[in-house]
């Protein structure tokens, strides 16, 4: 999602309402703690150099149970952030702490905001070396390309 979406979602709902995908929500005392603009400069295994850039909010849980985020004062929050950053309309990323902090994408379900799971991948498959992925198929859908001299009930075997 893209900041501009989460700004339009942000002056309709009611409340502010994070969950994780497996159902998991995040308590609702949580505080954004950084709306931030992240840079990351890099070198791919192709060689090939890449900038990217997410706006970030960092999701944490203190034990200010009586803390509950509003709408309006997270837009707040992202507006300021854009304005002093200059930060576009990126995709968000949303760091949130489990066993270690977690990077999430983000979604909406209609109501609830939804931190996504995100996955490494190879920006360089197709030159550094990485084969293809195979696709997989049942060996009932393959058709021969010849006809065969030998068939199943033939008794030619």
């Amino acid at each position: 999602m893209k900041l501009s979406g989460i700004n339009k979602l942000l002056t309709t709902v009611e409340s502010v309402d994070f969950k994780l995908q497996n159902g998991e929500m995040v308590p609702e005392h949580f505080h954004v703690t950084e709306v931030g603009l992240i840079t990351k400069h890099f070198i791919d295994c192709g060689g090939t150099e890449r900038i990217e850039k997410v706006a970030n909010f960092q999701l944490w849980n203190a034990n200010d149970y009586e803390h509950r985020l509003k709408p309006q004062k997270l837009l707040n929050i992202i507006e300021l952030s854009e304005r002093k950053l200059g930060m576009g309309d990126l995709e968000v990323e949303v760091e949130y702490q489990s066993d270690t902090i977690g990077k999430y994408g983000l979604d909406f379900d209609g109501k609830i905001f939804v931190l996504t799971n995100k996955k490494t991948a190879c920006l360089a498959s197709d030159s550094c070396g990485i084969p293809p992925e195979k696709l997989k198929m049942k060996l009932s859908d393959l058709q021969p390309t010849e006809q065969s001299c030998c068939t199943p009930g033939s008794a030619c075997c």
